[in-house]
């Protein structure tokens, strides 16, 4: 395969003249990041965003992580050594998976950390797979299934048994046995999700107790019931000191990492939604770094002082249309029916009202004005700088296509009657509502009957809502697991994907595909399947993409340390290399 790195390694460096001097800096030993993300969950089972796993990498450690700016080699953490062919780590037929666990390593709470609370932690995680959650990656890795559930919600039979048997302690080493090869499973094994944890402590602190028997117990919590929600115990470089939703969180060094010493005695990441206040925060350097939006990035260009990263990231945001809303208590819907007051349940079911949205995208405009072309618009799922990405056509921004489409849909009903729904974003993040607000005027232009209100929604709350398919358009992210189509194609199309299921989106073949896809090896026939893949996201109109972003990182200048990697998003901070100076 292609490297990644080599793909994305375009950097560039912008700094201008500082304005301080090094005897200057405030709190030389205190890393202040201001955001807008909000943290819903510390448990690595459950959290399945960038906000969290920036918090769960700096506090817990993985067997393996990513090497610098790559995206497929990697370093050992926990383990001794990375497993390879060449090593005898990795078997001839690429389905057993062998790890040396490091000695001498102690978790924050002191106990030493032992093989048994590696094969708990990967058990651990898989039994608990909440909806909505990581752990498909796991699961379809280690056991051919994406879920502990079918798509009834019921456990599968005999799943929790092959969890059982996918990872055995042998001595110092822990072996994973995977049904058959899967290219992607050691950057899986680098995901936040792959974190460790102490056995003893977690089942003291209520989770799963290690009986298999009972393992059904533990499976899918409600959301915020997860024992480990807001507390940890990992073996990183940083502790979690303090937390308080939606205003800060607080690291402070762990002095008795088995590691190098960071530099960092405290970090602290602060919400802060609004942008003039971060840049305030950046300019006086009470923020040694801030999120910056592509609409502010001249903004930050202009300021002296700075070091800017600008790194096209593994990712892709969309706008993704649910087909069938849950209409429980739903404010989102109006009346919940085409009375000219609402839209019922399945507005979205009909493909000439997705054709008419995705013709009422003007993507010329939104990447001139909101990115300021500084951004990458994609045309389907396998975005650029993925394997088998090929050339798909998409929806121009054309009014009176979309006119005729909704004309066209429910047989006029909807052209006659008119409409009125919701569409959300989370808060803050003004790309997101930018798309919003032009999808709706575009859309209301068309017709007096029709009404589209934005509303804004923070991001702990958002996950929840759009889970429980709340929203007839929800605007979200995804960020690479691991540098392969399937990562991409299989959460936003198949019917059991991290997106898909939640738009409640459903075709056979396309799930076919899916399966068939990752089961794979033959690069002529994955990129066969790939392309068709590619082509039916067009064709059933499945969702509108927004972008592709370029990462550009704001830093003051005093602070060094920062590696770019396309795969890790602007949340994620490696505190242990930071430093500044």
């Amino acid at each position: 395969m292609k490297k990644i790195y080599l793909l994305f390694s375009c950097l560039v460096v912008f700094m201008a003249g500082s304005v301080y001097a090094y005897a200057g800096i405030k709190n030389p030993d205190t890393f202040v990041l201001a955001t807008y993300g909000t943290l819903r969950t510390l448990d690595p089972a459950v959290c399945y965003d960038s906000t969290g796993s920036q918090r769960i990498w700096n506090i817990y450690e993985t067997l393996v992580f990513f090497d610098g700016s790559y995206t497929d080699r990697f370093v050992a953490l926990l383990a001794t050594e990375v497993p390879t062919l060449k090593n005898g780590g990795i078997s001839p037929d690429g389905k057993t998976y062998t790890f040396t666990i490091r000695k001498g390593v102690k978790f924050h709470e002191g106990r030493e950390l032992t093989p048994e609370d590696v094969a708990y932690s990967f058990k651990r995680n898989m039994i608990v797979d909440p909806d909505g959650g990581p752990m498909w990656m796991l699961l379809e890795a280690l056991t051919g299934h994406g879920s502990t559930r079918d798509k009834d919600g019921k456990i599968i039979a005999g799943i929790f048994e092959a969890i059982d048997k996918s990872v055995v302690v042998k001595g110092d080493r822990v072996t994973f046995y995977l049904p058959r090869p899967f290219p992607p499973f050691m950057g899986i094994l680098a995901y936040s999700a792959s974190s460790i944890i102490d056995r003893k402590w977690a089942i003291s602190k209520g989770c799963w107790n290690g009986d298999i028997g009972q393992a059904a117990r533990y499976n899918n919590p409600a959301p915020g019931h997860e024992p480990l929600q807001k507390i940890t115990n990992g073996t990183g470089a940083f502790k979690l000191k303090h937390w308080e939703p939606s205003n800060q969180f607080i690291f402070e060094r762990n002095d008795g990492y088995w590691g190098a010493r960071p530099a960092l005695k405290t970090a602290i990441v602060k919400y802060v939604k609004e942008w003039s206040t971060r840049k305030l925060m950046l300019q006086n350097g009470d923020a040694d770094r801030v999120t910056v939006d592509i609409p502010y990035v001249p903004e930050v260009e202009a300021m002296q002082g700075l070091r800017l990263y600008k790194t096209p990231q593994l990712s892709l945001t969309a706008a993704l249309f649910c087909q069938k809303v849950d209409p429980t208590g739903n404010p989102n819907i109006g009346s919940g029916k085409l009375d000219g007051h609402g839209i019922p349940v399945d507005f979205f079911a009909d493909i000439n009202v997705r054709k008419a949205f995705l013709h009422a995208f003007d993507r010329q405009t939104y990447k001139e004005d909101v990115f300021n072309n500084l951004v990458i618009m994609p045309s389907s799922p396998n975005i650029e700088g993925l394997p088998y990405r090929i050339k798909t056509p998409v929806y121009e921004f054309d009014l009176q296509k979309s006119k005729a489409f909704l004309q066209r849909a429910r047989g006029g009903k909807i052209w006659q009657k008119g409409f009125k729904m919701i569409i959300a974003h989370n808060t803050g993040n003004e790309m997101r509502e930018a798309a919003a607000l032009m999808l709706a005027e575009n859309i209301m232009s068309l017709n007096p009957k029709f009404h589209i209100e934005i509303r804004n929604v923070e991001w702990k709350d958002y996950l929840i809502q759009y889970r429980n398919f709340m929203y007839p358009i929800f605007i979200t992210g995804w960020a690479a697991d691991y540098a392969d189509p399937h990562n991409f194609l299989y959460t936003f199309m198949h019917s059991r994907g991290t997106y898909g299921r939640f738009m409640a989106y459903e075709n056979p073949e396309v799930d076919r595909l899916c399966k068939a896809g990752i089961a794979t090896i033959d690069p002529a026939k994955r990129k066969q399947i790939y392309a068709k893949l590619q082509g039916l996201w067009y064709e059933d109109a499945i969702g509108i993409l927004l972008y592709q972003q370029i990462n550009v990182r704001a830093y003051r200048d005093y602070v060094h340390g920062y590696v770019p990697n396309a795969i890790l998003t602007d949340g994620w901070e490696d505190l242990k290399r930071l430093y500044k100076r």
